[in-house]
């Protein structure tokens, strides 16, 4: 790095004093040099009101690098009139002062070591931030190129996602598929269902009606049982009585012997003897013969009369009890037969529950297993999505990275596009083609604004 720093004065008494300092860039950074030409002044005859002016210039040591110039003035009167805002992206023509074709009386400034220590410092500093600047744009362009393959990857992964589309596709039309076959079985078994509870109503209801049929016939068993036992009394009673019957015919039988006997005895023991009047005679053997022919036939006729009765009477209680005797076994042969049916809808009956049990097992296992199916499909069907909406979110966002990237790579574009008019302006209106006696009136611009252009493309 070299640095100069002169005095000028003029016949006017004015002092104007400007430094210039070089910086040479390691050629690791392509070699650039930078050098700040300043001047401050005050007021004087031949300088009246010019203010300060100063330029920057950074150009490559080899031959055939960038050169890059950065100005700026400040004037009252003379010379491209302060420029404050940035820099056109022309070349503004300089604009000479003849008074400032005069000789000028150099002098060394004794504030020299400062001015330079400062500029020094500054040239530094710009330095560091020109090269941090050259490593974000050879960051920028790294990135550049990752987001180029992230784009080239993420269009192969877009046209697989497209070509994985019909293999999801058809494999939710296959599980829509299954799940309407689930449906039409859920609606066979439900119909098979509906039959097999109609039919099992319709066994219901013929046990209820044999079981109504059982209880009337028990209860007619029951009256008939009663019936038998009172007609079964009735004979015991009539035995009994007739037995009372035959034991009172005898007795009285022998009651009437032992009178005929009695009588006959006194009759045979008694003689009398009878007179009358009349010539009428009694002829008690016919009288008592008649009597007992009378008795005995009465006794007989009682006692056929009371045999017959009672003969008849066995009759119809025994026709009565042959009878009951064979509703008995009809009715017990029937009971045996209600039995059998009873237990026969009994088996049906458990057979059908357990047929119904499986078939509802059935139905629940494949209602779980279609749920469960479509809950796995909108679960996968949602991963997909969120897969296919984050993918987009994520091209969207790189996209915008990128054309972020490429506006900023515009932007840096032109910047370097400017600074190389720049250069080129510089090196078109270099000092050492001018005769001795020229001093150039260059645009000074401070560091500050050299600083705000670099923060700016760094931003």
């Amino acid at each position: 790095m070299s640095c100069r720093s002169y005095r000028i004065s003029s016949g006017g008494g004015g002092v104007r004093s400007f430094s210039s300092c070089s910086a040479v860039i390691p050629r690791s950074i392509r070699q650039y040099s930078f050098s700040t030409v300043s001047s401050r002044g005050g007021g004087g005859v031949g300088y009246r009101g010019l203010g300060y002016f100063g330029s920057r210039s950074l150009s490559g040591v080899a031959s055939g690098k960038p050169r890059m110039a950065v100005g700026s003035c400040r004037s009252a009167r003379y010379g491209v009139g302060g420029i404050c805002g940035p820099c056109p992206p022309t070349i503004t023509p300089v604009q000479v002062n003849p008074l400032l074709l005069q000789p000028l009386n150099l002098e060394i400034d004794p504030n020299v070591q400062s001015v330079k220590y400062q500029e020094k410092e500054q040239i530094k500093c710009l330095n560091n931030k020109f090269a941090s600047f050259i490593d974000k744009v050879r960051f920028l362009e790294q990135q550049n190129k990752v987001l180029e393959t992230k784009w080239s990857f993420l269009r192969e992964q877009k046209h697989y996602q497209n070509n994985m589309e019909p293999m999801f596709e058809a494999y939710i039309s296959n599980l829509k598929r299954q799940l309407e076959n689930l449906g039409c079985d859920r609606a066979k078994l439900e119909t098979e269902l509906h039959n097999m509870q109609d039919i099992l109503e319709d066994y219901k209801r013929k046990y209820e009606e044999e079981c109504n049929r059982r209880t009337c016939a028990e209860n007619e068993f029951v009256v008939l049982k009663k019936d038998v036992d009172s007609a079964y009394m009735n004979k015991a009673e009539l035995e009994v009585k007739v037995e009372s019957l035959i034991d009172e015919i005898t007795f009285l039988r022998c009651i009437y012997e032992e009178e005929i006997a009695c009588l006959q005895a006194s009759i045979l023991d008694t003689s009398v003897i009878v007179q009358m009047d009349n010539s009428r005679g009694l002829n008690m053997d016919d009288i008592i013969a008649d009597v007992k022919a009378q008795y005995e036939d009465i006794a007989n006729r009682s006692r056929a009369e009371a045999e017959s009765w009672y003969q008849c009477k066995y009759e119809e209680l025994k026709v009565t009890a042959s009878k009951h005797c064979d509703n008995l076994h009809s009715t017990r042969n029937e009971i045996t037969e209600l039995n059998r049916v009873i237990q026969r809808l009994h088996g049906e009956l458990e057979n059908v529950k357990a047929q119904r049990c499986k078939l509802e097992g059935a139905i629940a296992e494949a209602e779980e297993r279609g749920e469960m199916a479509l809950k796995d499909a909108k679960c996968k069907l949602a991963d997909l999505e969120a897969a296919l909406t984050k993918a987009k979110q994520d091209l969207a966002c790189q996209l915008r990275e990128y054309q972020e990237l490429m506006n900023v790579k515009l932007a840096l574009d032109i910047e370097i596009a400017t600074y190389r008019k720049l250069l080129e302006g510089e090196e078109r209106y270099n000092p050492a083609t001018l005769p001795s006696s020229y001093t150039p009136c260059t645009c000074k611009s401070s560091h500050c604004k050299l600083w705000g252009k670099l923060s700016e493309a760094h931003n």
